[in-house]
This record gives structure tokens, C-alpha cells and sequence, in this order.
């Protein structure tokens, strides 16, 4: 064939396969977003609590085997792998925040919650799990961290390990290979909490280079019902200096956002966030984009971009105009919380450098969304396909949930950890035979 044809035929076959290339609707780069709907009486759809009974497990995608790593934990949320390979879990729930459950709304989200088996007490301490025998399971629990006030996200930056509490960052002193920490911590900066703390769960994580670290803190509404002035610090990731203790808001405008992650060939700081309620099914996507320094991402005066939200009180159209839009759509309503990018070599090719993420399900929509675990190929620093499910299983058929996924890490040996806060369990998925 001559040169051109040959040219031609190349890029004609990759326009097709361009096109074939399908998401589901609401989800990817350029999802499909309806119109939004409005209604008087918002869309409730709690899925009871159904827990698994006896070796009832998730089910993993085909060529993958999925494992209870450790079973009758308190509310697990979020997991983090020490250098060692020791993996600690933040047992918690909410604080106290009386504010919040004020008026007909707030009573109907303690229901819902209630239903949802996310009415527990919160244990306030994080667990230590070491080794994996040839059942993966966890061959020892220690208690690492107690008392404190509803813990969530973890890292360690050389001695220095940092929780970030509802209400503070604390740092305590870390000896590699000890179980258990028995100094009291240092409060290095307060976080917005008190008595209306809508959305509590404060996630941290460092800089490559250890020099920041960056805190997510999300919304105390759905969209500024209860003021403007209580978002104050608010919808936003937050970066702190090590050396010097300053810190500022890094980004904002993201309503709920939760976990973290540098994604490896570029150390880009990407996250996913929780957007969004009471527009429809399909509105709004939570999403997974990167993080710019500076950058706007719309809430709560506009979403995905410059889609405004006409229920705001106050418009801002100099900020709308400066929306950034999200990177890639994750779903109407999945409640995606756990980030973590696959650095490990026990999975495929296929899966090194990509996005797992930890969608703890919809409580207002029909039919359900989320409550699985979903992986998003990456290529040169970009999510460059559809999204594939990894574990699934987690709605019984009778749309009862037997547990919800939370956070995901990627074990010293490879596999995949994922928390399941409703189940009390932490999943450890592997390929097959191994």
C-alpha cells in the first residue's frame, strides 16, 4: 500500500476505536449531564444494613481473589501502609456535632444514617495490622493510637506521624517496628469543626518531598443552606509547612473532598470529591480530577464547571468564570472516598499506574449508585479509559448492603486493602493464586 493510504487506514481505525470507546453515562472526561431536576421532596433511597454473615464475602473481577485481611474491626474507614508494611485503620465515625442534626433536615439525615449503620459511637483509635498468612489474613492487631477525636487520614514524613483529627492535625513520634504509640500528640493547626460539622471526616497526606502536607476539609451544607459565613475554611484542601507551621487553602470550591493521592509519573496531587445533592439521579457527579494550586472547582455557586447552581442565595459569576472543570466524572451520587494510585507489581501490567477508588454508595438515589470499588486506567499522567469494576457485591439482590467501601491502599506485597466501614472488615483482593 502506499504511504498516505497506510497513513489514512492508521488514523481512520483510530478514530473508530475512539468512538466505540464507551462510559457510562455520568462518568469519564466529558460525562453526559442531564438537566437538573427539582422537587420539592428530595430523592431518599437508604439501602438497610444487611451485614455479611459467615464467610459471606465482596465478589472481585475475574482473575482476582478476594479475602477477609481482618473481620470484627469498629466502623473501619481509612487504611495507610507504613514503610515496614505494617497497615493501620482508622476505626472512627462522627463527633458529636449537635448543630447538625437541627430542624426537619437534620432529622431526616440522623434516620438515614441511623439506617445506613452510620449511627455507631466512634471507637477514636487506630489499629495495627502485621503480616498476611496464606489465608490473607492479618497475623497480628495491636492498638496503635487511642483516644482520639474522630481520627481519619494518616501519613508518615520520617519520625513524624501525622493524624488529622475532625478538629486538628496532630503529630506524634514514630518508632519503625514498635505496635503501639504512648506519647501524647502535638496539635500543629486546628481544623474547621465545632458544633455544625457537616461533613467531619478530614483526610491529610505529604508532599514527595515531605516539605507539605495537605489536609482536605469538606462543606458544613449541601450547598451554603446554612450561610456563607459557616464555610469559612471550608470546601477546600489546605497546605501546611512542616518547618514553619504557615498554612493557606491550596484549592477550594470542592464541596466534599476526601482522598488523596500523588499520582506517580507526574507527582501531581490528585483527589476525589463528593459533590453535590438534590438535582436528580444523575446530577451531580462526584468526580476525580487533579488538584492546581489556586484552583477553583465551582462549589457551591456552580458544578462541573460553569453549570450554575440557581439554589444559591448569593451568586458569584467572577467565580463561576474561573471554575476549573474536573478531570474525570465518577457517578451520580457513589459517595467515591478512597483514592489510591497502584504502584505495586502483583497486579497486571494494565492496572500499574491507574486509580482505585473506594465508592461508599448513594443514599438518594433510584436505583442505587456506588458501593464497589472501581479502577480508572492512567496513561502520561491522565485517566485514559472507562472505568472497570474491581470488587463488587457489597448490595445484596433485595438492595440491602451487606457492607460500604471506604478507603483503599496498596499493601507491601501488592494487593489491594480495602475498608469496609459498614461490614467491619478489611478486603484484601489479589489476582488469582496468589
Amino acid at each position: 500500500m502506499k504511504p498516505i493510504i497506510v497513513l489514512g487506514a492508521l488514523l481512520a481505525s483510530g478514530a473508530a476505536l475512539a468512538q466505540t470507546t464507551q462510559y457510562p453515562a455520568g462518568w469519564g472526561p466529558n460525562p453526559q449531564l442531564p438537566a437538573p431536576e427539582k422537587s420539592l421532596i428530595p430523592t431518599v433511597n437508604v439501602a438497610p444494613t444487611d451485614v455479611w454473615q459467615g464467610d459471606e464475602k465482596p465478589v472481585a473481577a475475574a482473575g482476582f481473589t478476594v479475602t477477609a485481611y481482618a473481620r470484627n474491626l469498629d466502623h473501619p474507614r481509612w487504611l495507610y501502609v507504613l514503610p515496614n508494611g505494617d497497615v493501620l485503620v482508622a476505626e472512627t465515625n462522627a463527633p458529636p456535632k449537635p448543630e447538625d442534626s437541627k430542624g426537619v433536615r437534620g432529622a431526616i439525615m440522623k434516620h438515614m444514617q441511623k439506617k445506613a449503620g452510620a449511627v455507631t459511637p466512634p471507637a477514636n483509635r487506630i489499629t495495627l495490622l502485621r503480616g498476611v498468612d496464606a489465608n490473607g489474613v492479618a497475623q497480628q492487631r495491636h492498638v496503635f493510637l487511642k483516644n482520639l477525636n474522630s481520627p481519619f487520614g494518616m501519613v508518615l514524613v520520617n519520625k513524624d506521624f501525622y493524624v488529622a483529627n475532625s478538629d486538628a492535625v496532630m503529630r506524634f513520634p514514630y518508632d519503625e517496628g514498635k505496635t503501639s504509640i504512648g506519647a501524647s500528640g502535638v496539635k500543629l493547626m486546628s481544623l474547621p469543626a465545632g458544633p455544625l460539622n457537616h461533613h467531619w471526616t478530614k483526610n491529610i497526606t505529604a508532599s514527595p518531598d515531605g516539605k507539605f502536607l495537605y489536609m482536605t476539609v469538606g462543606s458544613n451544607s449541601n450547598v451554603a443552606e446554612n450561610g456563607i459565613d459557616k464555610e469559612e475554611g471550608r470546601a477546600a484542601i489546605w497546605q501546611l509547612e512542616r518547618a514553619t507551621g504557615k498554612s493557606r487553602l491550596f484549592a477550594t470550591g470542592l464541596r466534599n473532598p476526601n482522598g488523596m493521592a500523588w499520582e506517580p509519573k507526574t507527582k501531581t496531587l490528585w483527589t476525589v470529591v463528593n459533590e453535590r445533592d438534590e438535582l436528580g439521579n444523575d446530577l451531580v457527579p462526584d468526580y476525580l480530577t487533579s488538584v492546581q494550586d489556586g484552583g477553583f472547582y465551582g462549589w457551591p455557586y456552580s458544578w462541573f464547571g460553569q453549570h450554575v447552581d440557581t439554589r444559591v442565595k448569593d451568586q458569584r459569576p467572577d467565580l463561576v468564570a474561573k471554575a476549573i472543570v474536573p478531570d474525570y466524572a465518577l457517578g451520580g451520587h457513589t459517595a467515591s472516598l478512597g483514592l489510591e494510585f497502584y504502584t505495586g507489581k502483583l497486579f497486571p501490567a494494565s492496572y500499574h499506574g491507574g486509580a482505585f477508588i473506594g465508592q461508599h454508595g448513594s443514599w438518594n438515589r433510584k436505583p442505587h449508585s456506588g458501593y464497589k470499588v472501581v479502577f480508572v486506567p492512567f496513561a502520561d499522567g491522565k485517566p485514559s479509559g472507562p472505568p472497570q469494576d474491581i470488587l463488587t457485591g457489597f448490595l445484596s439482590k433485595d438492595e440491602r448492603a451487606k457492607g460500604r467501601p471506604v478507603g483503599v491502599a496498596v499493601a507491601s506485597d501488592g494487593a489491594l486493602l480495602v475498608a469496609d466501614d459498614v461490614g467491619n472488615t478489611i478486603w484484601r483482593v489479589a489476582p488469582a493464586g496468589k
